[in-house]
């Protein structure tokens, strides 16, 4: 009986050792196989991460690059598929040498995009020409019937001294406009830092306008008819001769439909083909051609707001001889209201009134561009001497 009942029991141990053992090898298997999910699944996200960004060269392995068979074309993968071609592009803009010149979008436009759809076939019609205006809402109807002077063939842009912007959507053609906003500057230091001629290149003639101008005698479209069929590089219109006229080179002539040449007061004039006489428009609503505005852009300087002296300057950003390339268009001709909003933006200096401390700096800002333009001729007639190219 001892010895059955030991095999009995000898034998229901080792039923159990097998089970226990069975179990524990499907337990480590069960525990491999989770294992090696969630390692392989952390490798995968930090890849996906690691993708997401830009890495060192050192950190890319040298394989070749994968092929992708839906675009029919080789791309390189940031990480771990590709080593990248050394590139020192020169003839790419300052900052850009090492990518390769195919990628480079040297220049832009202001030109509204969607959020959605093919990016191609955003824009149903590119406008070719861009007007800005300097405004406040005060002036907005005296804006708002300018603009409507103007076809679909003109891009606008507010740029808003008061930093009253949203109110502006009042009107339909304001709800398709660009604004910038920033509180009392004047258009040319919005022409500075916002005109960059990278970025106004998709438009062949930039207007630069103050918010005070009467426009029942204007038209957009035949206005740059005139300014294309006489060559112009740069222009305004003509200026009702009995508001708001300082130069008579400005002044609308009732008997032509463009000028390039006038008289002014005795002694004014050291050349007959100089300003004022001629190659000269007032900064008050110049258009540039996009050539020239790339040189007049140059020109402007930072810290120099209100422009003044410019106009004078102008003949240098055209072809010689300039007075055939800058002229008045009298057939299409503007008032000016003279009316001194941004002035009133002002603050008053040592007792004076606003107006007055705003146009002590235009003088004064004037003269400092004057010297600086004649030294700056000084100095690079200098330098050619010193080369042997004077």
């Amino acid at each position: 009986m001892q010895r059955s009942v030991f095999k009995r029991s000898n034998g229901k141990d080792s039923t159990w050792i097998v089970i226990t053992a069975i179990m524990g090898i499907a337990f480590g298997f069960f525990i491999g196989i989770s294992f090696s999910s969630v390692h392989l699944t952390k490798i995968s996200l930090l890849s996906g991460v690691k993708n997401s960004f830009d890495v060192p060269m050192s950190d890319i392995s040298r394989s070749d690059a994968f092929f992708d068979v839906s675009s029919g074309t080789k791309q390189i993968e940031a990480l771990g598929s590709a080593s990248l071609p050394k590139i020192n592009a020169s003839s790419n803009p300052r900052g850009a040498e090492s990518l390769p010149p195919g990628i480079v979008v040297p220049e832009s436009d202001l030109f509204l995009r969607r959020l959605w759809g093919d990016p191609s076939e955003d824009i149903k019609k590119k406008p070719k020409y861009l007007l800005t205006f300097t405004v406040g809402y005060a002036q907005r109807h005296n804006i708002d019937a300018a603009v409507k002077k103007f076809s679909d063939d003109f891009a606008i842009l507010l740029f808003h001294y008061d930093g009253r912007t949203s109110e502006w959507d009042q009107f339909e053609w304001s709800k398709n406009a660009i604004h910038v906003s920033a509180r009392k500057q004047t258009k040319w230091w919005y022409a500075k830092r916002f005109l960059h001629p990278d970025i106004v290149s998709a438009y062949e003639y930039i207007f630069i306008w103050d918010e005070d101008l009467g426009v029942e005698h204007f038209n957009g479209d035949k206005y740059m008819n005139l300014v294309i069929k006489h060559g112009l590089e740069i222009s305004q219109p003509g200026i009702e001769p009995n508001n708001g006229l300082t130069w008579e080179m400005t002044k609308r002539r009732g008997d032509r439909d463009v000028h390039t040449v006038t008289e002014e007061k005795p002694g004014w004039c050291s050349d007959p083909h100089l300003p004022p006489c001629a190659a000269f428009v007032e900064i008050m609503a110049p258009v540039f051609s996009r050539e020239a505005w790339r040189c007049v852009w140059h020109m402007i300087q930072n810290d120099l707001v209100h422009g003044w002296g410019l106009d004078f300057a102008l003949r240098r950003c055209v072809p010689q001889p300039a007075h055939e390339k800058i002229g008045v268009i009298d057939s299409q001709w503007i008032i000016h209201q003279v009316i001194p909003s941004l002035g009133n933006q002002g603050q008053s200096e040592n007792g004076k009134d606003p107006r007055e401390a705003v146009r002590i700096r235009c003088r004064t800002e004037w003269a400092q561009f004057q010297t600086r333009l004649s030294n700056a001729d000084k100095d690079h007639i200098k330098e050619l001497n010193l080369n042997g190219k004077g």
